[in-house]
């Protein structure tokens, strides 16, 4: 009888033994989902568990990992890295630009020119062109690129708000290619201006315009460098160079900081043959430009101070020639008769190394230091001369429109 019971006995533990080994090995679904999670070090399991279910609940309701990372945006929404606060502030204030001028073909006596115009066009075209602008304040003034509305007959304005309005000229410097519109229209978004002189190498922008009339078209860059001159695009030149897609139709659009404040306005791109952006674009300065508009919308012109001198730079040769020991300064070729340089003193072949106490390190930045200076003012001025510096005093003058000088 004993022994019966224990054959009993040891079936059981077998087939019970074997059933567990079933369950570890196959794990059902109805077991994973009862079975509680196991513990992996000590009280840190329950931790554990209660943050799973948090971050379950927290995907649940949409938010994920993008909660935090939006707190890192200063909670204004969105992913973090995006900059859609920032084109959200902007984008209303740059409007479209189009103008329109009529072409007229000139009268001809050639028979078979004639025939060709009556064929092919009459006397009268009208030529349409694209341009973006920025609304600067409430008033209407807008800022756009002097090239965009230059000899235009019709101008009108469209805003991102779908209104459309036409425009008048208040002014333009083609020195500077800005130019000031004005437009009449009620509740009107105005940019921020920002610091464009505290800008940095690295400094992530964005363009904002209308390329190719596809419609309002935000770009991201970085500010690829600072000062860039010497380009030969205006006769004033301390551009800011990016890598922000801009094409045609972004010439006059806003280029902005990471707070939506403009630091530019976009005027030119380095381009090949397709005409395209390849990343390097050019923007004139907030700081220009304020100086710039600020006259333009008072006198609806730019005063600028004139010596009456025509300089080029020094290069080596040129070094070796005047027996100079330096690459700083400029070489006076010609003084303009009764301007202000002549009436001071400076001659030609005069190396003129400094303005006001600041240094002249080429023609460039030559003619920006002058410009820079208040008609009326005096300016201390130092030269080189056969070896000799020599202190000059000159009353600066105002620089004549282009079609004077």
């Amino acid at each position: 009888m004993l022994r019966r019971l224990w054959l009993v006995f040891a079936q059981a533990v077998t087939v019970a033994l074997a059933v567990l080994f079933v369950v570890q090995t196959l794990r059902p679904p109805w077991l994973r989902q009862a079975a509680p999670a196991a513990p992996t070090a000590g009280a840190a399991a329950p931790d554990q568990a209660t943050a799973s279910a948090a971050a379950r609940k927290s995907i649940d309701r949409g938010e994920g990992s993008n909660r935090g990372e939006r707190a890192g945006q200063g909670g204004q929404g969105g992913f973090a890295g995006s900059y859609a606060e920032a084109a959200r502030r902007a984008m209303p204030a740059v409007v479209n630009i189009y103008t329109s001028k009529v072409l007229r073909h000139p009268k001809v006596d050639d028979p078979i020119l004639r025939q060709m115009l009556d064929r092919y066009g009459s006397e009268v075209q009208r030529i349409t062109s694209l341009g973006s602008g920025v609304i600067t304040t409430a008033s209407g003034y807008v800022v756009t690129n002097n090239h965009v509305v230059e000899a235009a007959d019709e101008i009108s304005v469209a805003l991102a708000d779908g209104r459309r309005v036409d425009a008048k000229l208040v002014g333009a410097d083609p020195d500077t290619d800005l130019a000031v519109l004005r437009i009449a229209l009620p509740n009107l978004p105005v940019i921020a201006f920002g610091q464009s002189e505290r800008l940095r190498v690295g400094d992530v922008v964005l363009a904002i315009g209308n390329p190719f009339d596809v419609g309002q078209t935000v770009t991201m860059g970085i500010v690829s460098a600072l000062g860039r001159s010497n380009l030969n695009i205006n006769a004033y030149e301390d551009f800011i160079q990016t890598d922000a897609a801009i094409n045609q139709g972004n010439s006059g659009g806003a280029l902005v900081d990471t707070n939506g404040q403009l630091v530019g306005i976009n005027t030119a791109i380095y381009s090949l043959r397709s005409g395209g952006s390849v990343g390097i674009g050019f923007a004139i300065p907030a700081a220009t430009i304020a100086q710039v508009v600020d006259q333009l919308i008072q006198t609806g012109h730019v005063r600028r101070g004139y010596f009456g001198i025509e300089p080029y730079d020094i290069t080596p040769e040129i070094a070796s020639a005047h027996n100079l020991d330096r690459s700083e300064g400029v070489v006076v070729n010609t003084v303009i008769r009764d301007a202000p340089a002549g009436r001071a003193g400076m001659k030609p072949d005069d190396v003129l190394l400094s303005i006001n106490g600041d240094v002249v390190t080429g023609s460039r930045t030559m003619l920006t230091q002058i410009a820079k200076l208040e008609p009326g003012s005096n300016a201390a001025v130092r030269v080189l001369r056969r070896g000799r510096e020599v202190e000059l005093k000159v009353s600066v003058g105002e620089r004549p429109p282009p079609d004077e000088r």
